[in-house]
């Protein structure tokens, strides 16, 4: 499945002031990446996958329609996949574009 091109528009539009901001073909997506480090990316497997703090991402597991992100069989902390129903609106892309783009701020930049 090729990752949704009307999403990645939406998420462009979110993160277009941003400064160093970066969009690179990741994960199957198209991943936006703030200083280097992936921030949300329109995900190859629908909806988006989005970066944020290990520490709180049970916490928004449970409180939201994210689950972690499982690679080789592995939960990962941190990685979540947002489904496409809960991005339908502005406001709710906007929220977890801005949780994403937080989060990678927050890390050392990478060159």
């Amino acid at each position: 499945m090729a990752y949704d091109e009307n999403l990645a528009d939406r998420i462009r539009d979110l993160v277009s002031g941003e400064r160093g901001v970066v969009e690179k073909k990741m994960f199957g997506g198209l991943a936006f990446l703030v200083g280097g480090n992936m921030a949300v990316a329109a995900s190859g497997q629908g909806g988006l996958l989005v970066r944020v703090d290990p520490e709180g991402s049970a916490q928004l597991v449970a409180s939201t329609a994210a689950t972690e992100m499982v690679m080789r069989g592995k939960p990962m902390a941190g990685w979540l996949r947002v489904g496409a129903g809960a991005v339908r609106t502005k406001r709710e892309l906007e929220t977890w574009v801005g949780r994403g783009v937080g989060y990678a701020r927050s890390l050392p930049t990478k060159r």
